[in-house]
């Protein structure tokens, strides 16, 4: 196994950091990884929001369900899908004017465009996070910036067709911390070949084998199996609901209007 290798083998989800600050020279590594990685067009559409304010980050923290470990971290960057600057590009440059009398027409970004900016953002986050890695400086992606999309939408005063997609903070490992990687489905019931494969029953069985080990008998929603305690833990949850409250509020933008 080759380094780049036991870097992505050996990291974890770090919520707790050391008191050694992340250095100038390991950020600007860190950024310089994200805006290498692949990118639809060399388009780059996704911009990075770093948090240095404490009083924001402390504000991100209650915002992102509440978990103050992130207002601890070093290094907060925000990762948000961004389609504004381009848009910007074609209105400066008279592409309205130029759709005119063709077969063009000059509509707003729309839904195809989002996606495409997802797939560029959490591409870029992620070899950001492999960079940080690589230097003993572990992360963690906090997906609930989706969540209060009003409040952070006027917080980090995001422009339109823009939305934020992942919050990553980082931070060094406490000394002697001890990496534990979480096990993974087992490749049989993920990697399918030239055609998705519906998995029987028995496979799904067999499949959450080992999360159906930690069903809690006694817990607080009186589920009778782990599948209905996690439902109610996650997928169910008030945080989720607010989740995909706030997706709306973010997708209302992306409709392809013609202009």
């Amino acid at each position: 196994m080759n380094e780049v290798l036991e870097v992505i083998e050996q990291r974890i989800s770090l919520r707790a950091y050391s008191d050694i600050p992340i250095s100038s020279e390991e950020e600007e590594a860190i950024l310089h990884a994200a805006m290498r990685a692949p990118t639809a067009g060399n388009q780059m559409l996704y911009s990075m929001i770093i948090i240095r304010d404490q009083e924001r980050k402390q504000l991100l923290s209650e915002l992102c369900d509440h978990q103050p470990f992130i207002a601890k971290a070093p290094l907060m960057i925000i990762f948000a899908a961004d389609h504004h600057k381009w848009f910007r590009y074609y209105q400066k440059n008279n592409v309205k004017q130029f759709c005119e009398g063709k077969a063009f027409q000059f509509e707003a970004p729309q839904e195809s465009d989002l996606l495409l900016a997802i797939q560029d953002t959490m591409i870029a986050a992620q070899n950001s996070v492999i960079a940080a890695e690589s230097m003993n400086i572990g992360s963690c992606y906090i997906g609930d910036i989706m969540e209060n999309g009003e409040k952070i939408k006027e917080l980090l005063n995001l422009p339109q067709y823009t939305m934020p997609i992942g919050m990553v903070v980082y931070g060094h490992y406490p000394q002697g911390f001890p990496k534990l990687p979480k096990r993974r489905f087992d490749k049989q019931f993920v990697v399918f070949e030239d055609e998705y494969q519906q998995l029987s029953d028995e496979q799904i069985d067999e499949m959450f084998r080992e999360e159906d080990a930690h069903y809690d008998p006694n817990n607080p929603h009186q589920a009778e199996n782990y599948a209905q305690q996690f439902y109610a833990r996650k997928t169910g949850a008030s945080f989720s609901k607010e989740m995909a409250r706030s997706a709306r509020f973010w997708l209302k933008q992306w409709d392809g209007r013609l202009l």
